[in-house]
């Protein structure tokens, strides 16, 4: 094998280490995002439950039913 050759290969080499990494970097952020995404829609569930029991509680009718002001 001539130098080109080898010095072809090993840059080679070092982009798919560079990306293999990369790759591995952003499978773990995404896996991170996931737990974070699951733990918030917990979060906006739990406080759309306890808005909605709260207006049931104050006998208004909800929010979300209610007509827009200039209506």
């Amino acid at each position: 094998m001539d130098k080109q050759t080898q010095d072809r290969i090993e840059r080679l080499e070092e982009a798919v280490a560079y990306l293999t990494r990369t790759v591995e970097d952003l499978s773990a952020i995404v896996a991170r995002q996931e737990g974070e995404i699951t733990r918030l829609g917990r979060h906006v569930g739990m406080l759309m439950e306890r808005e909605a029991e709260r207006e049931a509680e104050a006998g208004t009718v909800p929010l979300a039913d209610q007509r827009p002001p200039h209506w």
